[in-house]
């Protein structure tokens, strides 16, 4: 199973194994990360499920689709490496991944 590390804006880290297939916000609600909402269950319809990607990690989970863009509108303090987390796929090849949770969420 891979593992993802979900960092809070605290700097309080929660490493976590996800079932590949599910998502990184279903991995994060699964395992009670503070700071990951997901009021809308995944259906890409809020951004409270926002996270940033660290840098070394962004090429693999790739950018956000069209859709995944204008929900990111309504996030607060996007960075580049901005991503909703209901919209990365949990892979074998995230093994490792680690994601930074905002303050809060939109």
């Amino acid at each position: 199973m891979p593992k993802i590390t979900y960092i809070e804006h605290n700097g309080t880290v929660h490493d976590v194994e996800g079932d590949v297939g599910s998502t990184v916000m279903e991995t994060a609600i699964r395992n009670a990360v503070p700071g990951i909402e997901a009021e809308c269950g995944g259906a890409l319809a809020c951004a409270t499920c926002h996270v940033y990607v660290r840098e070394d990690w962004f090429e693999k989970t790739g950018g956000p689709s069209e859709m995944e863009e204008d929900m990111l509108d309504f996030a607060y303090e996007v960075r580049p490496t901005s991503r909703l987390s209901c919209q990365i796929k949990v892979t074998e090849d995230l093994d490792g991944l680690v994601v930074d949770v905002p303050e809060r969420q939109g």
